[in-house]
Order: C-alpha cells, then structure tokens, then sequence
C-alpha cells in the first residue's frame, strides 16, 4: 500500500498487476479554468481519469459561500458519488497525479484521506516523472465517466484533521496553535494580492511557499531534508500543533504531505485557507 507517494517505476510495476489502481490526473491552471481538461486531453498516463478542481474537487455553489473560501470542499456524500461513478472500488490503490508540482493532486490525495481511504499517494514528480522514466502517455478524453464501482467506496472517518475560521480565531496566540502560510511570499507579506479582496496574513502564521518542498528535478525533497527545514522553521514548535493554509486550501497541501513524507505526522488543514479568512469580519490581518 502506498500512502504518500509512490515514484514512476513502482506506479508502472503497480498498473501490471490485476488490482491495478486507479488513476486520477489533476491538472488544472488556476488562470485558465479549461487548461487542466485541455492537458489532459493531450497527454496523459493511460487508463487515468481527468479530476477538475473547479468541478469535481470543490462545490462553487456551497451554501457557506465565502466563508468557505474560493474552492469550497462538496459534501462528503457527492464525492463520494463522483468517486464511484469514476469508477473507484473500495481498498483499491489510487495514484494521483499533475503537471504543476503536486498543487492540484495534493487536493485529491487530501479529500480521499477525509473520506478515510488510506491507500492513496502522489506520483513523486508528477506527469514529468512518467515521462523522463520512459513510459508511454495517451491521448483524448480518457475514461472519464465509467460504469461505476463493482464495489463501492465506503465512507469511513477521516484520516486528516481539519480547523475552522472560528477554531483559529479561539486559538491565535496559544502556543498549541501553528499556521503554516503555503503562499508566495510577497502574498503573504501582503505586498500583492491577484486574488483575495484583503492581502496579508492571519497573525503570526510561518511562511513556507509550498514549491520550496520540491528539489530540482521536480521530485519531494528528501525525507531527511524535509524533516530538517521543518524542524528550522517551526523553531521547537510541537509538529502536532501545525494547521496549513494557503489561498483557498490547495497550495497548502504539499506542506501537509512533505510533513508527512518527513515522518512528523498528518497534520491539520484550514479548508477555507485566507479567502475565507480574509471575507469574515472581524478576523484581524497582518501585512509584513
């Protein structure tokens, strides 16, 4: 079982066996809502499916509205749904994958963890991995809707822990309380925002873009050196205490996943991340 990521080669091992898992490619351009499904289109590992954040990762029409920020997570019970029309079967391996250094498929891995599959992983390096190892890609729509599981998903209880506005707003300045900042940092020195209506950031959050866990050849850093740069940065802070955000609850989950990589546990994720911070009155901001 793979749980966090999985390289080119065990992936090709993987889909020559009869359980194979499932594939889901996540590309997506946050400029360009039709990019995702237009790259898939043109290549990708073969026998994947096409998992688009706007449409399938999150729920535009939450009741919640801003406050659940600008990529809200759909209810349990139509992911769920979505999962099984696409053909997921419940203890099946599911591989995860994108083109833009695990931002988008971070967000996939993370929500089948919510649903309490264990058995997922990110394809270390992405679509660039399977390509520089040699293997073949295909074209065209791929199996994007299939008749389903034989064996449905099982809703089970989370694997990930999750905090609220209002669980970070009772807790800021407890010192059990970390927020890990995944965004660029002039956005979080709210010197720009392209984005949100406020630029800055929750009040005294640590700032970790979330590129800074990939080495060079687009690949996560070494468990060791992942392990070293966290431990820097939370400058003996407890590990359990760290909550990640981001924008809007995708760019964070790298951080999650490379402290996991770095054995230091499965920490929590703001969902709403700053675009639902940033739209609940009076939240305080901090620029700087």
């Amino acid at each position: 079982m793979h749980t966090t990521l999985i390289s080119a080669p065990e992936l090709q091992a993987q889909l020559q066996k009869e359980d194979r898992p499932l594939l889901f490619d996540c590309s997506f351009d946050l400029s360009d809502a039709h990019a995702g499904a237009n790259q898939f289109q043109q290549g990708h590992i073969p026998g994947a499916v096409h998992a688009d954040l706007d449409q399938s990762l999150s729920d535009k029409q939450h009741p919640d509205g801003l406050l659940a920020g600008r990529h809200p997570l759909p209810e349990k019970a139509a992911f769920v749904a979505w999962l099984t029309a696409a053909g997921l079967n419940d203890g099946q391996q599911v591989v995860v994958y994108d083109r833009q250094g695990a931002n988008y498929c971070g967000r996939l891995w993370w929500m089948l963890k919510w649903c309490g599959v264990e058995a997922v992983a990110v394809l270390d390096g992405g679509l660039q991995a399977w390509q520089a190892a040699g293997y073949a890609l295909e074209s065209g729509a791929g199996r994007n809707t299939r008749s389903g599981a034989t064996a449905p998903l099982v809703m089970r209880e989370s694997l990930v822990p999750t905090l609220n506005t209002a669980s970070i707003m009772a807790k800021l300045g407890d010192t059990r309380l970390t927020v890990i900042d995944a965004r660029a940092t002039p956005r979080f020195r709210g010197e720009i925002e392209p984005l949100d209506p406020v630029a800055g950031h929750i009040p005294g959050a640590l700032n970790r873009p979330f590129a800074a866990n990939m080495a060079p050849d687009g690949k996560f850093k070494s468990a060791t050196q992942l392990r070293q740069e966290f431990e820097t940065l939370l400058a003996g802070r407890d590990p359990a205490s760290v909550v990640h955000h981001c924008g809007s609850g995708v760019s964070a989950i790298p951080n999650l996943l490379a402290m996991a990589v770095a054995g230091m546990g499965i920490t929590a994720l703001y969902p709403g991340s700053w675009s639902a911070w940033c739209n609940t009155p009076g939240t305080p901001r901090a620029k700087g």
